[in-house]
């Protein structure tokens, strides 16, 4: 589910991919709901991507927002992003405990709280179904 769902460099909050062409892609918000062209030239992130770094390596953001789901029960996340950098690595290592503080900084937490209550907002919440099935398929 994660692969589909969009970071673009400039613009705030995610996007879900509609559609690709050779130069760009038809993205939606899931901000607003409005869709629009994102250009080959837009730096463009799937979350499917993503990693935060730990002390023993590097962990899928869909197994950070998996462990965030089961600790606030599926509801969003209480902690305000705008907290103090002390507030936010408190709760992070709660959820992550061997987050690298050195190289996960306060503004990377706050998009993880950030686009997981966006992800909650619209009812996106299987974070590992798909990157699993993908998985299952490769080994097959």
């Amino acid at each position: 589910m994660l692969h589909k769902i969009l970071s673009i460099s400039g613009q705030s909050g995610l996007f879900k991919l509609i559609s690709q062409s050779k130069n760009m892609i038809i993205v939606e918000s899931l901000v607003d709901g409005k869709r629009k062209p994102s250009y080959s030239t837009d730096k463009v992130i799937s979350l499917g991507d993503v990693a935060i770094f730990t002390d023993a390596g590097e962990i899928r953001l869909g197994d950070v927002f998996d462990k965030i789901k089961k600790q606030e029960n599926g509801k969003k996340i209480t902690v305000d992003p705008k907290s103090d950098a002390d507030t936010l690595r408190n709760y992070f290592a709660t959820i992550l405990p061997n987050f690298d503080r050195d190289r996960v900084y306060p503004t990377d937490i706050k998009k993880v709280i950030v686009w997981y209550n966006l992800l909650i907002d619209n009812n996106l919440t299987d974070f590992l179904k798909k990157e699993e099935e993908k998985t299952s398929e490769t080994e097959a």
